[in-house]
């Protein structure tokens, strides 16, 4: 079934979820269907961004992917913080940075080897992203070991010097971009390649530029509606349906937040089109790391909701694993079936052992 028919019909839950806050359904109806009405939002406003993108030009079209494509994430994370959910938010921002290392390139090495023997991508590429993963750790890892090495040490001093590293993080990501897209873009031009190519196969138009800027206004409004309404329901629906907060903030909600780049990414692996399906899931790790985790802990400071770069000691584990085996595999430049297994078969020991950690004992 086509992708773009799958999210066509996922859209009716966009009705449902109003309907069940309104005619007070349940909470869990209402946090299922918010949850998967942000699925196919969250592809239209990838859609959008991609058509705007080829509008404006490569320069300026990739500062916007860059900038909205992990815009989902970043307003479920601020309705979340804004309602006090912090622990959450940090579980879903380490959720995002192991799906999108082990979920997605997992499913996309797996299937795209099914069907070709071995698959090639960048070595280059992938040693300089594994590198800057290697810093996203480091950068939540530090503030945690201070916390844990130090006796007593104030609230307001975690906070100060979460908001340093994350003007640090988002100095490098801002570098990154410069790098990519100016001064070393030609590391990227085989990726780049293969999009423009398909883009042009399918689209020989040029893209109307204002509907798609109401489009992503459009879904924008929509993305922050459904937010709010599962932000909501949350704390209730997750002890109904025996969801651990843990589990519910790593696992579930990343995977809703990323499906269509979780889509997008398998689709060109499946294609051949391997440098660009590491790059989506790669990618949006580096985001995540470098942009919207640090983004969060500064708007939290603004808005009186403080959120530090304290995370739980077994999430940074987790985070570190994946950082590790996904740039084990990919550091080479090529992939089979079997390493995509390998990267699928340590996200679910991970979600196992997030699903049985009884270490939160409330979602605030």
């Amino acid at each position: 079934m086509n992708k773009n028919l799958i999210f066509g019909i996922l859209l009716i839950f966009i009705p449902i979820s109003i309907a069940g806050h309104f005619l007070h359904w349940g909470e869990v109806v209402i946090f299922l269907s918010a949850a998967l009405a942000i699925v196919p939002l969250a592809a239209f406003m990838g859609e959008a961004t991609e058509n705007i993108a080829v509008v404006v030009g490569p320069n300026l079209g990739g500062l916007l992917n860059a900038t909205f494509g992990n815009a989902t994430e970043l307003i479920l994370a601020f309705i979340a913080l804004k309602s006090g959910f912090v622990q959450v938010v940090k579980a879903t921002l380490t959720g995002s940075i192991i799906g999108n290392l082990l979920l997605v390139m997992g499913f996309a090495m797996f299937l795209g080897g099914l069907r070709f023997k071995e698959q090639n991508f960048q070595p280059a590429t992938a040693r300089l992203n594994a590198s800057a993963m290697n810093l996203a750790v480091i950068a939540i890892l530090l503030p945690t070991a201070v916390q844990y090495t130090s006796k007593g040490i104030p609230t307001t001093t975690m906070q100060t010097l979460s908001v340093a590293v994350a003007v640090v993080l988002i100095s490098v990501y801002l570098l990154t971009l410069l790098f990519s897209m100016k001064t070393h873009s030609y590391l990227y031009d085989v990726g780049m390649a293969e999009n423009e190519t398909e883009e042009e196969s399918e689209s020989p138009h040029q893209p109307n530029i204002l509907f798609w800027i109401s489009i992503l206004l459009v879904v924008t409004i929509g993305v922050a509606i459904e937010s709010e309404l599962l932000v909501d329901s949350l704390e209730e629906a997750t002890a109904d349906l025996g969801l651990p907060a843990l589990f519910t903030g790593v696992i579930f909600l990343p995977i809703i937040g990323n499906a269509a780049e979780h889509a997008t990414a398998v689709t060109v692996a499946i294609k051949n089109k391997m440098d660009l399906s590491v790059s989506v899931a790669v990618g949006s790790s580096l985001q995540i790391a470098l942009f919207v985790a640090p983004v969060l802990v500064i708007i939290g400071w603004f808005i009186g909701q403080p959120m530090d770069l304290n995370f739980n000691p077994f999430e940074l584990v987790a985070v570190a694993v994946s950082v590790l085996i996904a740039n084990s595999i990919s550091s080479d430049g090529n992939s089979n079936w079997l390493e995509g297994i390998l990267l699928l078969a340590t996200y679910v020991v991970i979600g196992l052992a997030f699903y049985f950690h009884p270490v939160i004992e409330g979602l605030a």
